[in-house]
């Protein structure tokens, strides 16, 4: 059977309320004493009752996240290494996670934040891929809900974020192919409602600015961030334009769908034409040819998304509340040797 706060106290010798207390950490326990309890119910093997405790402190200990995608794509190597960090940050503090998809701007995914701010299932909310005047971060500032980002958007109100520069990000990039010689370069851009595809699209168009690099309104097209998306965008890209010598993908996942179809098409990626991402996902070093690409740490992002969240349900204010990251470019054969 196990034990009990009762066969605690009656090892020691004191209340039933002292070891609560002490178990608690209440500074109205001696340091001592606390010390002993603590001691006593290791030895006891005492395992806390989570409903009743959290049913005292009126929490849950359960933080939510509630992913933006269409169907439950959790092979999607970002959104796999974003969870991992948030599920450990999460666990060393002794917090479960739960984790939820629903398609983008759906009434279903209206309805679960609806559900997570009135019906008291989490504690907080990560929320991920901004929107612009996002409806989710709008819903939960006018709950009062806790909640961390992971991006940036227009709202007008202060709320606390980690976000990467996606225009220094694309400035790296697009300098390192100016530099390699390319002066005609496209760009597969992310879905042109989330605001981080608005800060790699002007990176782009300043950058090609800065280098007197002409920019085609063909050598933009959209994809869905999938690498079917990556193909279909690069083979409809070059159709329309061929004389463009590299692209840039929004994400590493349509560069891997766009080399893919460069390779079916008869072309050497690195050679015929050079190919970009974003992201650095672990799988972008181990394509053929290695991806160039920007890396922003996503798992130690999940984690220092998670740990603000921890610090805001607990009445702390986060140290750091706008994080904004300059992404690392990864030079690989992907985008080639000089072209000069």
């Amino acid at each position: 059977m196990a034990a009990t706060l009762k066969d605690i106290a009656s090892k020691l010798g004191i209340s039933i309320t002292t070891v609560s207390r002490g178990l608690a950490g209440y500074d109205d326990v001696a340091a001592e004493t606390r010390q002993r309890i603590l001691e006593t119910a290791a030895a006891l093997g005492y395992q806390p009752n989570l409903i009743a405790r959290r049913l005292q402190k009126q929490r849950t200990d359960t933080l939510g996240f509630i992913m933006p995608t269409f169907g439950p794509r959790f092979s999607d190597p970002f959104f796999s290494e974003f969870i991992a960090g948030i599920g450990n940050e999460a666990a060393e503090h002794e917090y479960d996670l739960l984790v939820s998809t629903h398609a983008p701007e759906s009434e279903e995914e209206k309805q679960a934040y609806a559900r997570a701010t009135q019906r008291g299932w989490v504690d907080g909310l990560i929320v991920i891929r901004t929107r612009e005047n996002d409806s989710r971060i709008l819903h939960l500032h006018e709950h009062d809900f806790p909640f961390v980002v992971f991006g940036r958007t227009d709202v007008p109100f202060e709320y606390p974020y980690v976000d990467e520069d996606g225009v220094a990000g694309m400035q790296l990039l697009v300098q390192h192919l100016a530099d390699l010689g390319h002066r005609r370069i496209g760009f597969i851009m992310p879905p042109a409602g989330l605001m981080f595809s608005q800060y790699r699209l002007q990176g782009y168009y300043d950058t090609m600015a800065a280098n007197n690099l002409p920019v085609i309104p063909e050598w933009i097209v959209e994809g869905d961030l999938t690498q079917r998306s990556g193909a279909e965008a690069v083979k409809r890209l070059l159709a329309a334009t061929p004389q463009v010598t590299a692209v840039i993908c929004g994400n590493d996942l349509m560069a891997m769908g766009a080399i893919n179809q460069i390779q079916q098409d008869g072309k050497t990626v690195g050679v015929d034409i050079a190919v970009a991402g974003f992201d650095d996902i672990p799988s972008s070093a181990y394509v053929n040819p290695p991806l160039t690409t920007l890396h922003q740490p996503i798992y130690e992002i999940g984690r220092q998304t998670c740990a603000m969240l921890i610090d805001i349900v607990n009445g702390r204010t986060p140290e750091n509340q706008h994080a904004l990251l300059t992404p690392t470019l990864i030079v690989r054969a992907s985008s080639g040797s000089s072209i000069l």
